[in-house]
């Protein structure tokens, strides 16, 4: 289905040749045909392969650890375990998505030096010739453990006399209060005007409970790693991630060496959405395979992948929302306890900022909270933080409307974020979207068309994502038919590649097919930020635009030097070059390159840029639900997505964007969460039991792409790849109000969720 547009009057993409268009995707034909090479395609000759010992506790002291045995073993090629990574310090470390860790916590994560903090720790890791024969040699590794009782929710972990996970954390004080060991990471705040004077202008003031469960990134491909220590001193990586450049820093800090001695080979990638940033298996191999003088390959089970990785935190959100009869909001208050899981680190930065982010409300106060607890440390997944925020925001949101008598879309343009309007983050909105966006919501016939029985109800949601940018390198290799070799250094995930090629097609003018891209390791391109925060058509599109005009400028000089004029009297207009005081002299881009061997050499076009100017990306969503109210069970009858993309680069992935962010966020609110135990046991460890949306879940999702151009991007690019996870929670959770009466705070909303509100409701509870 072609997304429908929704263009801002006087902007479009008919005056672009490739931008706004939908060629093929550069690499679609090794996909469908199996070409293509993934991280657990990889063989060498004499290549082991790992398998980890993992914790079968939530929480415990490190005893000892009894290699003896094993490595005595004649199948057992390698053993490695903490004692063999650098412990590092508590400098920080970037981890993508703007979330930071210590180094001395990201080696823990790696492998247990002390203490492990959650079922499926990985404590030790072996080598050997096959992996079977490497998962039945870990028995023979023996760990004696000192258990610990666990915390596995964020308010528990916050309780007065709750169990500390780490001793070196204290409370934030203030004042003249002594601190004390807490479980409780960091508090962040912002303030924006005088909250009680906000509160004392409301007519009517309410104020919410909000609870999310943890739950999982769910993409198809499992983390690996496969590396070759050479006898020369220097490690080669590869691997599925979404910041090969990352995998590399983080791993050299992890093994104690320097970047220079580390090179990243990225392999394609079968999904992330933020959970494939971090560091797992990559240094584990590394010191497998200089042990073993031996390639080593690991890949982790979905079981491992569940238990082992990043998951997006587990939150109690209360929120708090006053407002004047006429329905303009007048102050906001909201408490953010987020789970970082075994580490610090939880995403309670984005969260603040994005919670009140689309409405205009002089008097914010957000408190945030990063809380450890007994579950793999958390990370990012697709807007990190903004869903849950959202969820409790935009529910209140419906709440105060529907008590006021004011129609859901007509109660957030009354307090819509304009240009200039200011974020409690202390920001200030650009050109922005969000007025436009809910005109086309209010506009779209899905909103007034009639529901089909007394059982189904329809919600409304909207969504802020600031998006985010970082340094970013191209290079562009003229040639000699007129195409174009074009390198980067951004993973691609979700046909970036294409996305990139057409900008600079654009430029130059050339079909996007005469482009062709290539992402490339750690050692062939310049320093390039993660694939994440919706900022690789940004700020790499920008590095391929800035390339592009480096081969132009080269182009001209060479022309000048056929023509024997100065390059200041040459032209470059659509793909050729002309005199501009001889109309008898001009050439194509494709016969120039031909040429350059004899006019001074090849051209290779360079670009490495840190961009200002990302724009934010707002985001909403329609959604038609039936509930059964025998079951409890919703069904998801309709739902349109609506998104700002600024300028849709390639409009088939910009769909294809909203379309799945809007899958994942449905699973968020009907069905997906960790189920623990009270020994902190993930119990839904496996795809058959961690309940996500299928085809047969969800309908077609109707995708509605606004236009409304970033100016800080030559193209108007915004990044599109998160905000559409962020209104789903709430549009169902309202959709499911308007079919029943019932308000539900507390995610996933179950059948059995449901069917209790049900019988709360009509008060047979």
């Amino acid at each position: 289905m072609e997304a429908e547009l929704v263009v801002e009057n006087g902007h479009g993409k008919n005056q672009y040749q490739a931008v706004g268009k939908r060629p093929i995707r550069h690499d679609g034909v090794d996909k469908v045909t199996g070409r293509a090479l993934y991280g657990a395609d990889l063989t060498f000759p004499g290549m082991l392969y790992g398998a980890v010992l993992r914790s079968p506790y939530a929480h415990a002291v490190i005893k000892s650890i009894d290699t003896r045995e094993v490595e005595r073993h004649p199948a057992v090629k390698a053993v490695a375990s903490s004692r063999d990574l650098a412990l590092g310090s508590e400098n920080l470390a970037e981890v993508g998505e703007g979330v930071v860790t210590s180094t001395r916590y990201l080696s823990n994560n790696v492998l247990a030096a002390d203490k492990v903090l959650y079922k499926g720790h990985a404590v030790a890791a072996i080598a050997a010739d096959s992996p079977h024969v490497a998962e039945e040699m870990l028995s023979l590794i023996k760990v004696e453990y000192e258990t610990l009782p666990p915390v596995t929710d964020v308010e528990s972990a916050m309780q007065e006399g709750a169990t500390i996970l780490h001793n070196q954390l204290v409370a934030p004080s203030y004042g003249e209060e002594a601190p004390q060991q807490s479980n409780v990471a960091s508090h962040q705040q912002f303030k924006l005007g005088d909250i009680e004077e906000g509160f004392r202008q409301a007519d009517l003031i309410r104020e919410r409970e909000y609870r999310t469960s943890t739950v999982h990134q769910g993409y198809i491909e499992p983390q690996n790693g496969t590396a070759s220590w050479s006898h020369d001193g220097h490690l080669t990586i590869w691997c599925s991630s979404q910041g090969h450049f990352g995998i590399r820093d983080n791993t050299a800090k992890v093994l104690g060496l320097e970047v220079s001695r580390v090179t990243v080979v990225p392999m394609e990638i079968g999904g992330g959405f933020g959970g494939k940033l971090p560091t797992y298996l990559e240094p584990i191999a590394a010191v497998l395979s200089k042990k073993s003088g031996r390639p080593v390959k690991m890949t982790m089970t979905r079981a491992e992948v569940l238990e082992a990785t990043g998951p997006a935190s587990g939150t109690y959100v209360k929120a708090k929302i006053g407002v004047k009869l006429d329905g303009r909001i007048t102050a906001a208050q909201a408490y953010l306890a987020y789970e970082a899981g075994a580490y610090p680190g939880a995403p309670i930065g984005g969260a603040a900022a994005c919670m009140f982010s689309p409405y205009d409300i002089p008097h914010v106060l957000i408190d945030g909270y990063d809380v450890v607890t007994n579950k793999p440390r958390t990370a990012a997944y697709r807007a990190p933080g903004a869903p849950m925020a959202a969820f409790a925001c935009e529910t209140l949101v419906d709440e105060l409307a529907v008590e006021l008598g004011i129609d859901p879309i007509e109660f957030r343009r009354k307090n819509a974020a304009r240009e200039g309007t200011r974020r409690a983050d202390g920001a200030r909105h650009l050109r922005i979207g969000f007025l436009e966006m809910l005109e086309a919501m209010q506009a779209h016939p899905h909103y007034s068309a009639p529901l089909p029985d007394e059982n189904s109800g329809r919600g409304i949601a909207t969504g802020f994502w600031r998006n985010n940018t970082g340094p970013s390198s191209a290079v562009a290799h003229v040639m000699a038919d007129g195409s174009i070799s074009l390198l980067e250094g951004s993973v691609d995930i979700g046909g970036t590649r294409t996305a990139i090629a057409q900008q600079f097609a654009e430029v130059m003018g050339i079909a996007t097919e005469d482009v062709h891209p290539r992402v490339v390791d750690t050692d062939s391109i310049g320093y390039t930020s993660v694939t994440g925060g919706s900022g690789v058509t940004f700020k790499t599109g920008l590095a391929a635009y800035e390339a592009a005009w480096d081969v132009i400028h080269q182009l001209k000089e060479r022309a000048a030097l056929l023509w024997e004029t100065e390059s200041s009297q040459v032209e470059y207009v659509a793909g050729s070059l002309y005199h501009k005081l001889d109309d008898t002299l001009q050439i194509s881009f494709k016969d120039l390159a031909a040429k350059l061997n004899e006019l001074g050499g090849p051209i290779v076009g360079r670009a490495s840029v840190n961009p200002r100017g990302v724009g934010a990306s707002f985001s909403a969503m329609i959604v038609d639900v039936d509930v059964d109210p025998e079951t409890g069970k919703v069904q998801i009858l309709r739902c349109t997505a609506f998104q700002d993309a600024g300028i849709a680069i390639h409009p088939a992935y910009v769909e294809g964007q909203i379309q799945g962010g809007s899958v994942q966020g449905i699973g968020w609110a009907l069905n997906e969460g960790y189920v623990m135990s009270s020994e902190g046991n993930l119990l839904n460890a496996s795809l058959l039991d961690y309940r996500m949306p299928t085809s047969l879940d969800v309908p077609m999702i109707d995708a509605v792409i606004v236009e409304v151009p970033n100016p800080g991007h030559p193209f108007g690019v915004r990044g599109i790849g998160e905000a559409s996870i962020v209104p789903p929670l709430a549009a169902v959770a309202n959709a499911i109000h308007g079919a029943t009466g019932v308000r539900l705070r507390d995610l996933p909303m179950s059948p059995g969720r449901v069917l209790e509100g049900i019988w709360k409701h009509e008060g047979k509870v």
